[in-house]
């Protein structure tokens, strides 16, 4: 089997050259061997996208496209959706005066092949252009028809992309004694959808006005200073009442537990959100975000759902399937690093006290009675 690298090759080799026919039959068997969800895939095929618009082969270029907006990777989807809206592009038809012709004198070129002599092996033929030297003419600008029809195109794009809807829930475990939880639902375009609507009225009912915000297009949830307990609590009903709106069940839990390690101690969590009887949605984008105070470390780090920085963790959800995170971090012993330091305070104030004492004062002392 080719390595990735000799297909990549010889695959955009081809791509510069302009063979884009030679570039779609090598690739075309051996594109099933490297899945979607590897990056070697999404490489191949956004090279074998381009060369079916090469040859305008826009229906093939569609399929895979559609098959790429499918990825895990949120760039992934969107250089998709841009490679789609290029290949949906309106083609323009080009004015006959934006060509240059080439005017051939037939009774010169018969009389040139009757006087030409024979062809020389070791000689160089030389060919010469006849290029006319009539200007062609004022580049025009567009219609008025084709301004219109890109208008009205642009009209019905609006209302398709409003549906467009980001749901981002953020738990900050900076301080594990004080977490706090944020809900963030922003439709990306215009409209909000029924379901957003009915989930904020939904949401009043549960908490008090002044940990709501809500705008034109977003809605914030925002609940602070809350122990593991009320964590787990609030994070179930919020995904109870999505999953009853979406037309499903949903079913969270966050497993922890904690290991002491004298002035350390190692903090442990599962989370699990079941999603399976939920469908597939379109244009919605589900993230759970995590904050940490400290360096992480994962059960599944090479995870396509998961994007890691230095103290936040991106978990990208996923309908129609079970989505699981396990991970764990070291923070400080508050409490033992405070006993331990009262304790080494008051120590040191018991011995300064007691030399102070053993040393004496230089005061003159007062004649005892005998």
């Amino acid at each position: 089997m080719k390595t990735y690298e000799q297909v990549l090759e010889k695959a955009e080799l081809a791509l510069s050259k302009g063979e884009y026919r030679f570039c779609i039959e090598y690739l075309s068997p051996i594109i099933e061997s490297f899945p979607l969800s590897s990056k070697e895939g999404i490489n191949l095929r956004t090279i074998l996208v381009t060369a079916l618009c090469g040859i305008n082969n826009k229906k093939d270029a569609k399929k895979l496209c559609k098959e790429l907006l499918k990825s895990y990777e949120l760039k992934t989807r969107e250089n998709a959706k841009y490679l789609m809206e290029i290949i949906d592009s309106p083609e323009m038809k080009k004015p006959e005066n934006w060509n240059i012709k080439f005017e051939i004198n037939t009774s010169l070129k018969k009389q040139y092949l009757e006087s030409k002599p024979p062809k020389q092996n070791n000689i160089e033929e030389k060919k010469f252009i006849n290029v006319i030297d009539s200007p062609t003419g004022e580049t025009k600008p567009f219609k008025k028809g084709f301004t219109i029809l890109i208008f009205f195109i642009l009209l019905l794009l609006i209302p398709l992309l409003s549906g467009c809807v980001k749901i981002e829930n953020t738990l900050d475990l900076t301080d594990v004694d004080s977490i706090n939880n944020s809900l963030k639902i922003e439709s990306k375009y215009i409209n909000k959808f029924p379901w957003q609507i009915k989930f904020e009225e939904k949401t009043k009912a549960f908490y008090p006005d002044e940990n709501i915000l809500i705008d034109d297009s977003s809605f914030f949830l925002t609940n602070n200073n809350l122990d593991i307990k009320n964590t787990k609590g609030i994070l179930k009903k919020i995904f109870k009442t999505a999953g009853d709106l979406a037309g499903g069940s949903t079913d969270f839990e966050i497993n922890t537990t904690e290991k002491n390690f004298l002035f350390l101690k190692k903090y442990n969590y599962i989370l699990e959100l079941n999603l399976q009887t939920i469908k597939e949605l379109d244009d919605l984008e589900l993230y759970f975000k995590i904050i940490h105070p400290n360096k992480a470390t994962f059960s599944h780090e090479k995870s396509p759902q998961l994007e890691i920085s230095k103290n936040l963790i991106v978990w990208h959800l996923i309908p129609g399937k079970i989505n699981t995170l396990e991970f764990a971090f070291w923070n400080w012993n508050k409490l033992l690093i405070g006993i331990t330091f009262i304790l080494l305070v008051i120590i040191m104030a018991y011995y300064l006290r007691y030399y102070r004492l053993k040393l004496g004062t230089d005061l003159p002392q007062l004649p005892s009675d005998l």
